[in-house]
C-alpha cells in the first residue's frame, strides 16, 4: 500500500510502516519539509497514497475522490500514543478498504466516513 505520512507521524511509525513493506513517502528533511496543506493535499492525491496525519484539517476533503484519511487526534498526544492509534488502524482496515474511507482515532473511539467517490 502507498502511504504519505504527515510531517506529525512519528519517526517510528514510519520505520514500522516499511519494515511491514508498505510504500511510504516521509517529507521530513527533504525540500518538500514545510509544504502548505493544499500542496501536501495535491502530491497525496496525484500519487495515489493513503494520507496518515495528526491535522484535523484534511476532514474537509472526506468527501473527494481519495485513498484515504487517516486523521489521529488525541488529547495528550505522544509519538507512543499516535503510533499505536496508526498502527491499530493500518491492522484494522485491508488495502482495498481505504480508498474513500476517512478514520478519525481519538483515545477511546473511532469515526469513520465513505467518501461517496470512492
Amino acid at each position: 500500500m502507498k502511504i504519505f505520512v504527515d510531517e506529525n507521524i512519528p519517526l517510528i511509525t514510519v520505520k514500522e510502516l516499511r519494515k511491514q513493506r508498505f510504500d511510504v513517502i516521509d517529507i521530513r528533511g527533504t525540500l518538500n519539509q514545510g509544504i502548505t496543506d493544499k500542496e501536501l493535499w495535491e502530491r497525496v492525491i496525484y500519487e495515489k497514497r493513503l494520507l496518515i496525519t495528526t491535522d484535523k484539517g484534511f476532514s474537509s476533503h472526506r468527501d473527494e475522490k481519495h485513498c484515504g484519511i487517516l486523521i489521529i487526534r488525541l488529547k495528550q498526544p505522544t509519538r507512543l500514543k499516535i503510533h499505536q492509534r496508526v498502527m491499530q488502524s493500518i491492522k484494522k482496515y485491508s488495502e482495498k478498504e481505504w480508498p474513500g474511507l476517512m478514520v478519525v482515532m481519538r483515545d477511546s473511539v473511532q469515526s469513520s466516513w465513505r467518501s461517496r467517490h470512492k
